[in-house]
């Protein structure tokens, strides 16, 4: 596996992020190595706050949480998925999988033997997540999530199926304000054909302007040059970016998408979990409009929480209302 890693001096001097890299070597399935990168904030015996992000960001995402969680007394772990932030990048589409990821982050969690933790994870974040705790309950004593899902699609009418293929395969790459327009417009039984505007135009964006979709989805909060600046640093060209182009095709959106068998299996363990499970979405966010409602039904851990929704957060809420999470994690930590 070919893989590129993003030179240091790229990550100097960032905004609000003063953390010393560590980094954790893991078995790439493929015969060879992947380093890992995460931040590690707090006290060394303190309670764990593993914050994982989602696609195109990094642990940059979470620079006024992690401030706000050591505070308040929380060890965090915030890791940079593999293509990601300054974890190694491989640098071919078929690299990429839900499963990989799932695996590559589990070696990384085994080996930092991370036990005791508050999860949180956010796009993603929660996919891959949520998959790691379902197979490590052990290892977790509660659970937030936002603007995420555990997308296990049933009995997808073969007209969408064929329809979303057709799109993908044929239709002109999407503008932006048109992926927008479909994700914010879009039938709630159609997800999967307005999400494949999003995954057809990541892929065919070459040189994907991570900047520009962070700031479009930060619930309107302004990020200055220096912060947008950061978020484009684990890329130094478009050579980088295949992790955040290939993703988006991952997320299972139909029925016969091989990542579907597995989630089915994650979601019979959250059907019996009942430690704490909370949800905290945005109540504006296109991508994952509704998705709490089943956690909140099916998992009997989440019975008696406030599940109140975040106003105005967008999809990359942890921007705009870093102090809210923060409030929710550590309340429910501490009640825990």
């Amino acid at each position: 596996m070919k893989c590129l890693r993003t030179p240091d001096e790229r990550f100097s001097d960032l905004p609000d992020y003063p953390f010393e890299p560590q980094y954790t070597e893991v078995d790439d399935g493929d015969g060879g190595s992947l380093r890992i990168h995460h931040v590690d904030e707090g006290p060394a015996h303190a309670p764990i706050a593993l914050c994982m992000h989602g696609q195109p960001s990094w642990s940059f995402l979470y620079r006024h949480m992690i401030s706000g969680l050591t505070q308040a007394g929380l060890r965090v772990l915030a890791p940079d998925l593999v293509g990601y932030g300054r974890s190694d990048k491989p640098a071919a589409l078929t690299d990429y999988s839900y499963q990989r990821q799932v695996d590559w982050m589990t070696a990384w969690l085994i080996k930092n033997d991370v036990k005791g933790a508050t999860f949180f994870g956010q796009d993603w974040g929660g996919l891959i997540g949520l998959r790691m705790v379902a197979e490590n309950p052990e290892r977790f004593d509660q659970v937030v999530i936002s603007n995420t899902g555990l997308p296990a699609p049933q009995n997808t009418p073969s007209e969408l199926s064929e329809e979303v293929r057709r799109f993908r395969a044929e239709a002109p790459t999407p503008t932006l304000p048109e992926v927008m327009e479909a994700l914010a417009g879009g039938d709630p039984d159609r997800f999967a054909f307005s999400f494949a505007h999003w995954q057809k135009w990541c892929w065919e964006n070459e040189d994907l302007p991570v900047s520009l979709a962070v700031l479009g989805a930060s619930g309107g909060k302004p990020l200055t040059p220096e912060e947008l600046a950061a978020y484009d640093a684990p890329f130094p060209d478009s050579s980088y970016k295949m992790g955040p182009r290939a993703m988006p095709t991952q997320v299972p959106t139909l029925s016969d998408d091989p990542s579907v068998a597995a989630n089915l299996k994650a979601w019979e363990v959250f059907k019996k979990w009942e430690k704490p499970f909370l949800c905290a979405f945005s109540d504006n966010d296109p991508v994952s409009a509704g998705a709490d409602i089943h956690f909140t039904a099916t998992v009997p851990g989440a019975k008696g929480l406030n599940h109140s929704r975040v106003n105005g957060g967008g999809h990359f809420l942890q921007e705009s209302k870093s102090e809210e999470l923060v409030q929710r994690i550590v309340e429910l930590a501490k009640s825990n």
